[in-house]
């Protein structure tokens, strides 16, 4: 998911250099909310995945 993140800011980034604003608003917006998803769900994966066997 991160990687797919980083995609969509490239891409963000190249849409707003050739001044296509609007794809490039909305690329930098999925972005964003993908890049917020893969940090709430690595945080459960550390927080569940490092449990200690009783």
């Amino acid at each position: 998911m991160l990687g797919w993140s980083i995609a969509f800011f490239i891409i963000a980034i190249v849409a707003a250099i050739f001044g296509f604003g609007g794809i490039a608003a909305s690329a930098a917006t999925l972005a964003k909310v993908l890049f917020a998803v893969f940090l709430v769900l690595a945080v459960i994966s550390f927080a569940l995945g490092r449990r200690v066997p009783t």
